[in-house]
């Protein structure tokens, strides 16, 4: 008798995947899966990966499925009806001194020793790490899941659990060979580009992983062809499902007033990629025009890193604040009190921070790097991806048309309301899970 996952018993007729192009809902299907999630770090305040994990999570539990989610720390925040399993780590990023933080028993664990080693050298060694993590927690506890789905750790253990049978998908949100390049392009000497191949050198690995993995996922058409580009993985093998919004946080706060002159940015200070000089050189102009113009930065800024230099040399110390750490209730009020946001990335594999701002309804400034595009659609001023003169003609535009940018503001909740709410996205992501399913289901029953 062939198997069947249980949920399949009471779901006959899959639902098909929408394209992200459409931006329409999946049909609702029938069955309770048993999911986990994975992730090797995934606390939202490094990163967009613990962003996903906490909402994804969130929607298929809504949807009636059992959701764990299994990652190693920093961990991440969760809804009451998700399980967190911990996979603990050295995680040498928080510790105050990682050369001392080996310890005898650590020397028994060749995956404690390479992860302490790694990081001495230069490497990041994390994603490897977990890999190996997830397949000793799975030898001592048996799969009990329809779906194991990966959030881009990308280890060398997905395949060891492929090769046992479990049903592995993977999110590629973008393939990081985007930074990497970009950090070599912004290096200054031959000794920094070698720091930046060895902490970069996980990428093999991935691409590796990848290639051979039977289900792969991404947030956008511009990422799949980047994986496909970057990886050699066919873009027909690669399944497009955008991330969501949570459109109950994320919305317009009546009871704040904007300022008419307050912009705010979501960057990681240090990261070209993000863009984040190219919109400090277009506000050091506009302030000519506008001396009363203010900046508030949503990440941390490092000290004597090249911003906070870049910061005084444009004489801007006393215009740009930096707010690290806050709360989504806290993010949704500045959104409330901004007059315009911006996202000057020069490449997104998607553009949460884009979404989330349209979804605030505060009038949105967007490159057209990578994904952007895609995500904002009409909902959003587009400028070049790296143009200082694009970015500052969009932004008087705007400054100078307050029902200019009311309308914007309209036209981008509206948008993320029609097609990018987590309710939408956790649909899609259900019937892909039942379309694998079935398609095993077809196979073992032949």
């Amino acid at each position: 008798m062939s198997y069947l996952p249980r949920a399949l018993e009471a779901h006959e007729n899959s639902a098909s995947v929408d394209s992200f192009a459409k931006g329409t809902c999946a049909t609702p299907v029938q069955g309770r899966l048993r999911i986990a999630l994975l992730g090797y770090r995934s606390h939202p305040h490094v990163g967009g990966q613990g962003i996903y994990l906490h909402y994804l999570s969130k929607a298929l539990v809504e949807l009636g499925h059992e959701v764990d989610v299994i990652s190693g720390p920093p961990y991440p925040e969760l809804d009451a009806r998700v399980t967190l399993i911990k996979i603990p780590s050295l995680d040498l990023y928080a510790h105050p001194n990682p050369t001392r933080a080996l310890r005898l028993q650590h020397l028994l664990s060749f995956t404690d020793f390479y992860e302490w080693w790694s990081k001495l050298s230069g490497a990041f060694g994390e994603p490897y790490c977990f890999g190996r993590r997830l397949v000793k927690h799975f030898k001592n506890h048996s799969s009990r899941y329809d779906i194991v789905h990966d959030n881009q750790s990308l280890g060398y253990g997905l395949l060891t659990l492929q090769k046992r049978g479990v049903k592995v998908v993977a999110t590629v949100h973008h393939p990081i060979t985007r930074d990497r390049d970009l950090a070599l392009a912004a290096a200054t000497d031959k000794g920094q580009r070698w720091l930046i191949n060895r902490w970069y050198s996980f990428l093999s690995m991935q691409k590796k992983v990848v290639q051979k993995l039977q289900h792969v996922i991404t947030v956008s058409a511009q990422s799949q062809r980047d994986i496909e580009q970057a990886f050699a993985r066919p873009a027909e093998k690669i399944h497009v499902i955008p991330n969501g919004v949570d459109t109950n946080i994320f919305k317009p706060l009546a009871e704040i007033s904007r300022c008419e002159f307050a912009l705010i940015t979501t960057a990681s200070s240090d990261q070209p990629l993000k863009g984040l000089s190219i919109l400090l050189r277009a506000l050091a102009q506009l302030r000519g025009e506008f001396p009363q113009l203010q900046l508030t930065v949503i990440g941390k800024l490092k000290e004597d890193g090249d911003t906070q230099k870049e910061l005084a040399a444009l004489q801007l110390l006393d215009v740009v604040q930096f707010k690290f750490g806050i709360s989504n209730q806290e993010l949704v009020e500045e959104y409330a009190r901004a007059a315009i946001a911006i996202v000057p990335s020069l490449y997104e594999g998607f553009g949460l921070p884009a979404a989330e701002a349209m979804a605030c309804g505060v009038p949105l400034v967007c490159s057209d790097g990578g994904a952007l595009p895609e995500v904002v659609g009409e909902g959003a001023r587009l400028v070049t991806a790296g143009s200082v003169e694009s970015l500052t003609d969009a932004l008087g535009d705007l400054i100078r048309n307050p029902v200019l940018r009311s309308q914007l503001g309209e036209r981008g909740r509206e948008h993320i309301l029609q097609q990018l709410s987590w309710d939408c996205v956790g649909k899609k992501m259900q019937a892909y899970y039942f379309e694998l399913l079935n398609q095993q289901g077809s196979r073992e029953s032949c």
